[in-house]
């Protein structure tokens, strides 16, 4: 149960005001928490597990949608 409570304590994470480096390794932290939940999910079929999974990829997608920024398409208009 080490890694929901590792998940648990992400979520609890401030995001705010982050660097661009911050971001990146937030992203990258998440996607590995979000695989190993998902290994363990595929073995136990527990729904809570399911539930964090759900929450971590609100979160990553998030971080993502600042990293990548406004398409080029929107700034020409």
């Amino acid at each position: 149960m080490d890694l929901i409570d590792k998940a648990l304590e992400f979520e609890k994470r401030k995001l705010k005001s982050l660097s661009t480096s911050d971001r990146v390794m937030i992203s990258r932290e998440v996607k590995a928490l979000i695989l190993d939940l998902n290994k363990l999910y595929k073995v136990k079929k527990d729904e809570k597990i399911m539930d964090i999974m759900k929450r971590l990829t609100t979160i990553k997608q998030k971080v993502e949608k600042r990293l990548k920024g406004f398409p080029l398409t929107a700034q020409e208009l």
